[in-house]
């Protein structure tokens, strides 16, 4: 294992902060990066925060200089669809530019070890709802498109330099730290799981299906949820697979298989101990019916093997930390108002 320190953009966010309190167990050097839009101080628990931007080069540069920087860990970004489709530049400024800008610096100063935190929006609508790795990349809103260039200028740094990387795409992570310290705190979620549980301690008036007439068991859309804390594990396993010497890879983070809207909400149900108001809408444009991963090359390739692959599971880490947010306002005392 290395000793060099790990830069890690967004690690005052949901993912990100599930993935610095990793390193930091496994007593790994870790400083964050994170401009506080969207993310929050309580997060990161026993890391040096450096308040800031991706994109401002000189910030970035004097953080990859000042801690000695080994390796790098991206996390930070926009990532609610619908705003990136009607505010689709926002999104290419901060996904993109910004990520060019902390490429460029990582090139200048020689970092060898980069992970990227993508998306399963990058395929799109695949083919049966099933995505693997070498599926068509076809994403339908600037999201998916913002993080797809990215992946692309990383594909091409590598082979350009000495940078070796891992592209990690995610499907539809939920869940909180099973130790209850930090967990999902956005403000306005979109989520289903976050969405349902605020629901259930009170913060939503209902909870809104959209679509019952796709081509699944119950009618209602399939995805595949993965717990964040099995998907923090796998950065960890990601940055050991470079550090070993591993090539420049692709994996898909889910488990191989699906739960309908229908499922999620009767455990959040069954998990609370009481029903929830639910309403049922027409499907919205380019929901897919499924999407799940076809996650074997990371089982194989990083050993990586989930232990939180257990909707219930989920549905009460998730709830266990609403219930939390209910008498602990997590707001940052500087920046009011952001979410993670």
């Amino acid at each position: 294992m290395s000793n060099s320190t790990i830069l890690v953009t967004g690690g005052a966010g949901y993912i990100g902060s599930h993935v610095v309190k990793q390193l930091l167990n496994q007593g790994r050097k870790v400083v964050v990066l994170d401009d506080l839009s969207t993310g929050f101080r309580q997060s990161v628990l026993g890391a040096e925060l450096i308040v800031g931007s991706t994109g401002d080069a000189a910030l970035v540069n004097n953080a990859l200089t000042k801690h000695e920087i080994g390796s790098v860990m991206h996390f930070a970004a926009h990532t609610i669809v619908p705003e990136s489709v009607s505010n689709p530049l926002k999104y290419y400024k901060n996904n993109t530019c910004s990520s060019r800008t902390l490429l460029n610096c990582c090139a200048d100063h020689g970092i060898e070890h980069f992970i990227f935190s993508s998306t399963a929006a990058v395929y799109g609508m695949p083919s049966g709802g099933l995505a693997r790795e070498d599926s068509p990349l076809n994403p339908i809103n600037p999201y998916g498109t913002s993080k797809l260039m990215t992946e692309w200028m990383l594909r091409d740094l590598s082979a350009a330099t000495s940078l070796r990387h891992v592209v990690l795409r995610y499907f539809n992570v939920a869940g909180c730290d099973t130790d209850g310290l930090i967990g999902q705190s956005t403000r306005h979620a979109t989520l289903l799981t976050k969405v349902a549980c605020e629901a259930a301690v009170g913060k939503r008036e209902k909870v809104l299906i959209f679509g019952t007439d796709y081509d699944t068991h119950d009618g209602t859309g399939v995805r595949d949820y993965i717990h964040v804390e099995d998907l923090a594990d796998a950065h960890l396993k990601a940055l050991t697979y470079l550090e070993n010497g591993g090539d420049s890879s692709t994996f898909n983070c889910g488990y191989g298989h699906g739960y309908s809207v229908r499922e999620v909400l009767k455990m959040v149900e069954k998990v609370n101990g009481a029903p929830l108001n639910i309403e049922e809408m027409p499907r919205r444009a380019g929901d897919p019916p499924q999407l799940i991963a076809d996650a074997s090359r990371i089982r194989a390739t990083l050993g990586w093997t989930p232990v939180h692959d257990n909707l219930e599971t989920i549905v009460t880490t998730a709830l266990n930390w609403e219930k939390r947010l209910l008498t602990d306002d997590f707001r940052d005392p500087i920046t009011t108002g952001g979410h993670s």
